[in-house]
């Protein structure tokens, strides 16, 4: 097998790992990896900073605004899931089955958004760098990260590494911020009593948190990791059920951590810096170790959100050439150059950043309702029948995500 490939195998691999029953090490380690890379890849510096903002725009009442955004991500992500790997195919070979020239005007768009949030991502490790490090510029700081992920995907094992250390990053983003929200006495009651009586409703907060969550490149993130390493076909479904909803819970834990831990300062009273609304949270909270902390929880969130970007969308590029699935490591290499060299010499596009997370909530609507679609189409999905209350979720979802993205579209325009 060329040493180019990028992940231990490419999609027309065996599907034997796939089929291996759930009490497999290898096979629910791959779906864990899977897992913690779409979450991590959802937990970036746009994730951290959307989170303490809403906080301290609708108080209590954002934990509705979570709530409904779980539930929507896991039914989104369970359609999308078990359709790519049912179909053994990536989003956008199933998107060109339906509509010829569909598929790549899809990978096109979500590499692009996939790009711009990661030049966002780069500059969130240089700044968690800088933050441990004040010697160490912002600058200088993403060029090292990006040399970290770099050598990630230049190793042999680059798969299995990935996997690890993107489950490492995410198991110690939630134990710091769990440290955090210790050192806070936020009112957990009234968060509980808000989540199903908000007081407050944004439908941005919803859209922005789902397109930030499941939207986008990020959904796919963890399906393509599964199509790579051979994870396919209905035998493999228990596990990715499971894999899903964990992937989703993961990101779910750290964002109603990090909101409790920022209503309770909240509710002290006291106004987040606008410049830079986490830091001031971390540091109101357990002051100068609070600080420290969020310089590293930045850090990890950036760094696996790079990894994530890089690999998912250099994953819809592979449709355009074989080349690009020929040298598809190399690509992901270039990938995180490109996005660190438009960082460094151009400078972080905060506005840009936060409109791609508004379009991934815009995209959703799209790639779901193409994988419901997909899902009834014998030539692609073969025998499987796609529970009837599965695809009445995913629409029901694809239609409040098209009628919400097109209301803050009017909102905005205004």
């Amino acid at each position: 097998m060329s040493s180019e490939k990028v992940m231990s195998e490419s999609s027309n691999a065996s599907t034997k790992e796939g089929q291996l029953p759930r009490s497999s090490g290898v096979s629910w380690s791959l779906i864990m990896g899977a897992a913690f890379l779409m979450a991590t890849s959802a937990v970036g510096p746009g994730f951290l900073t959307q989170t303490t903002v809403f906080t301290q725009t609708l108080g209590a009442s954002f934990a509705f605004v979570i709530l409904v955004s779980i539930i929507l991500d896991i039914g989104a992500q369970l359609n999308i899931w078990r359709v790519i790997v049912v179909s053994k195919k990536r989003a956008q070979d199933i998107a060109n089955d339906l509509l010829p020239g569909l598929g790549y005007a899809i990978a096109g768009t979500v590499a692009l958004g996939g790009l711009a949030f990661n030049i966002g991502n780069i500059g969130g490790a240089g700044m968690g760098m800088n933050v441990l490090f004040p010697s160490i510029s912002p600058v200088a700081g993403a060029s090292i990260s990006a040399v970290i992920a770099v050598a990630i995907f230049m190793l042999k094992d680059a798969a299995k590494v990935m996997d690890r250390f993107t489950i490492l990053m995410g198991a110690a983003l939630i134990v710091m911020t769990l440290y955090v929200l210790f050192s806070t006495s936020p009112p957990i009651g009234e968060a509980l009593y808000r989540s199903v009586w908000p007081e407050k409703l944004n439908v941005l907060a919803i859209i922005t948190l789902v397109g930030g969550t499941v939207g986008g490149y990020i959904t796919f993130a963890g399906a393509h990791r599964l199509i790579d390493a051979g994870v396919t076909g209905k035998e493999a479904l228990p596990q990715v059920n499971r894999g899903s909803v964990s992937a989703i819970s993961v990101a779910s834990i750290v964002r109603v951590i990090l909101f409790l831990a920022a209503l309770g300062v909240i509710s002290t009273g006291v106004t987040l810096d606008p410049s830079n609304p986490p830091a001031s949270m971390f540091q109101h909270a357990a002051g100068n170790i609070g600080y420290k902390i969020f310089g590293l929880v930045l850090w990890a969130a950036a760094i696996t959100s790079v990894i994530g970007a890089a690999y998912t969308s250099v994953s819809f590029l592979k449709t355009l050439h074989p080349m690009i699935d020929l040298h598809s490591r190399k690509f992901i290499i270039g990938f995180i150059v490109i996005s660190t060299f438009i960082f460094c010499f151009i400078g972080k596009p905060v506005v840009l950043l936060i409109v791609a997370g508004a379009l991934n909530g815009f995209i959703l609507p799209v790639t779901l309702g193409i994988m419901l679609i997909a899902a009834k189409k014998a030539q692609i999905v073969g025998d499987y029948k796609h529970p009837v209350w599965m695809s009445v979720f995913g629409w029901l979802i694809t239609a409040m995500m098209a009628a919400m993205s097109v209301y803050t579209l009017y909102m905005l325009l205004i």
